[in-house]
């Protein structure tokens, strides 16, 4: 149960800002009430985000706990780099009114955010590693639901200072896997 709300709560708070939430979120204003942007949203989330669930599952029982320890800790320093310097794209100019071409795009970016990389090391550091995959599923879920309805609204916050400071939390704690003494 530990694992399905870490991972639900640490899926929501990096997905604030993040560049599938603001993609939706321009989508949504740009055609407003169009429904199945929604749904390729949700499904692209639940889809990168079971992925990664099941990649920390699969990659981690084989190794050794220091191993494994090291390997969430790669897992979270990605996470941080991702926070720390990737920017979230501006609204697009002239998107497409394709579902297909959304989704490609969500599950391009969605599959190295740092939600789902959290979402993978959470799986990998846990005992009950579906629980894990399926709160961040739903976490994955509930941002771009955020962006879907807060539309324009979203894109005017000020989210990147608040994802630096994200960053800079998961590196501490990478850094701090790193160097525990074992």
């Amino acid at each position: 149960m530990a694992g399905f709300l870490f991972a639900l709560l640490a899926s929501v708070i990096t997905g604030v800002g993040a560049r599938d939430q603001l993609l939706v979120a321009a989508m949504a204003q740009r055609q407003p009430g169009r429904r199945a942007v929604l749904l390729v949203a949700l499904i692209a989330a639940a889809g990168s985000a079971g992925v990664a669930g099941w990649a920390g599952a699969t990659m981690a029982p084989p190794l050794v706990p220091r191993a494994r320890v090291l390997l969430v800790a790669l897992a979270l320093g990605l996470a941080a780099a991702e926070l720390l310097v990737i920017r979230p794209g501006r609204r697009p100019a002239e998107p497409t009114e394709s579902l297909g071409a959304l989704a490609i795009v969500l599950l391009a970016v969605q599959l190295t955010d740092a939600a789902r990389l959290l979402v993978f090391a959470l799986a990998a550091s846990s005992a009950v590693p579906q629980a894990a995959a399926a709160g961040g599923v739903i976490g994955c879920g509930a941002t771009v639901v955020a962006g879907w309805l807060g539309g324009l609204r979203l894109i005017r916050w000020p989210l990147v200072a608040l994802r630096r400071w994200l960053g800079l939390g998961l590196a501490l704690v990478a850094a701090w896997l790193v160097l525990a003494p074992t």
